[in-house]
């Protein structure tokens, strides 16, 4: 199974950061227990569905662990790249909150998230 679909499977049992970061568990060494921990602050978005998509936020923390540094400029193009194919990199936009119109699924934007992870990664 790919990154992307074993983050989305992974979605059902913790926040979308959290998925995204325990998918590259064995890539970044460390144990679920502390990617958990790393990324607990982030489910339903950062400040709760207000900010950033926590899959997006879980994308960006494996591209700088893994990534060549600078990251910059890889970490705005996986920006970028979420944004067109999720509509919004905003949990609330995302979710349709005060619209009504949901633009990506949670499992969607986790899966979207770490496939961007792992090709930007990959292409360095």
């Amino acid at each position: 199974m790919n990154k992307a679909d074993y983050a989305a499977s992974l979605k059902a049992q913790m926040n979308c950061c959290q998925a995204v970061l325990c998918a590259f568990a064995d890539e970044l060494d460390m144990d679920n227990a502390a990617l958990m921990k790393l990324g607990s602050a982030f489910g339903s978005g950062m400040a709760t569905m207000d900010g950033t998509c926590g899959a997006l936020v879980g994308a960006e923390m494996v591209l700088g662990m893994l990534g060549k540094q600078p990251v910059r400029a890889q970490a705005k193009a996986v920006y970028n790249d979420f944004t067109a194919q999720c509509g919004s990199a905003v949990c609330r936009e995302l979710k349709g909150v005060g619209t009504g119109k949901m633009l990506c699924s949670c499992e969607d934007c986790v899966r979207n998230a770490a496939k961007l992870a792992e090709e930007y990664i990959s292409k360095q």
